[in-house]
């Protein structure tokens, strides 16, 4: 049962920016924050990283870090220091944080210079609304929590350094290591770190938590109810019901609409479509009923957001 599959299937990257910065101390950079997750990766000197309203945290040569909200923050030669907006150094060398070419710069004084590899995501409003945005703030893998020395270290500065060249082929070239290198790190992280936060990676951890997850990911139509899921997974409903809270932190209905409203919008992003259909599709026998539980999860009816995803 490979249930990270089933839950990441529908978290595909739509288009990726790659950058490499050398930067040299005394150096700090602030991003108010960027639309898709964000994947570092640096060489040479270590770094600090500090998001907004959390302690900073020392990042050595061969750590990954990711923030999959891509949340503002600052890296920074060491902490303290006062940043300089990454926008204005992005302005300097003509370059925008979200432009059509990679970003390629150099910074700060004369001292051992840190490499920044970097891989901007963006994997689409459904998956960057629900699945990421219920991930930890910041992910931080040491080298040997993903074997980053001989395999995905290696293979992010390889297509990064290939995108520089931009050689046909390489926009979609960088998407797909968005979605390869989203696989890897949270493979990682599920298997050598035990969250306190409670979110749905964290459920995983726990073998029929997952099962349950794994069937409302499958099979999001059919009328799951807590009873029903509880017995697929051979537990009693309010001994599954806490055990979900707890890990997932919202409860099994909770998870279930969120997973049926993700659907809901894949679907109406693909093109003009009957909103009964939708609804009978994620599971709901009248379209009023769904159109109510559509517009309290993305804030707009189901029509309008068909309009303005197409």
């Amino acid at each position: 049962m490979d249930v990270l599959s089933e839950v990441l299937s529908g978290c595909r990257a739509e288009s990726a920016t790659t950058g490499r910065f050398t930067l040299h101390p005394p150096w700090s950079l602030e991003s108010t924050g960027l639309k898709g997750a964000t994947f570092r990766i640096a060489r040479g000197a270590p770094y600090w990283i500090q998001l907004h309203g959390m302690a900073p945290v020392r990042i050595e040569p061969g750590e990954l870090v990711l923030l999959p909200r891509g949340g503002g923050h600052v890296i920074a030669s060491s902490p303290n220091l006062p940043p300089t907006p990454f926008a204005h150094v992005l302005a300097e060398y003509g370059m925008r944080e979200r432009g059509e070419k990679p970003l390629v710069f150099t910074h700060g004084d004369t001292g051992p210079a840190t490499e920044l590899f970097t891989t901007i995501v963006d994997y689409g409003p459904v998956a960057q609304n629900s699945l990421l945005r219920f991930l930890p703030a910041i992910i931080h893998l040491r080298e040997d929590d993903v074997n980053l020395a001989s395999c995905l270290a290696p293979t992010m500065e390889l297509f990064i350094n290939e995108s520089l060249n931009r050689q046909p082929g390489w926009k979609l070239s960088a998407a797909r290591m968005g979605d390869l290198l989203m696989v890897h790190v949270l493979r990682a992280y599920l298997l050598r770190h035990r969250d306190t936060e409670p979110n749905w990676l964290r459920g995983l951890s726990d073998p029929k938590i997952a099962h349950a997850i794994m069937l409302m990911h499958r099979w999001p139509e059919k009328p799951w109810s807590v009873p029903g899921l509880a017995d697929e997974v051979c537990m009693s409903r309010s001994r599954f019901s806490a055990r979900f809270r707890e890990l997932v932190g919202i409860s099994p209905i909770a998870y279930l609409t969120a997973r049926r409203m993700e659907r809901a919008a894949e679907r109406l992003r693909l093109g003009p479509v009957r909103l009964a259909d939708v609804a009978e599709q994620v599971g709901y026998g009248s379209e009023k009923i769904f159109a109510r539980a559509f517009r309290r999860w993305a804030g707009v009816p189901p029509s309008v957001y068909g309009r303005q995803a197409t």
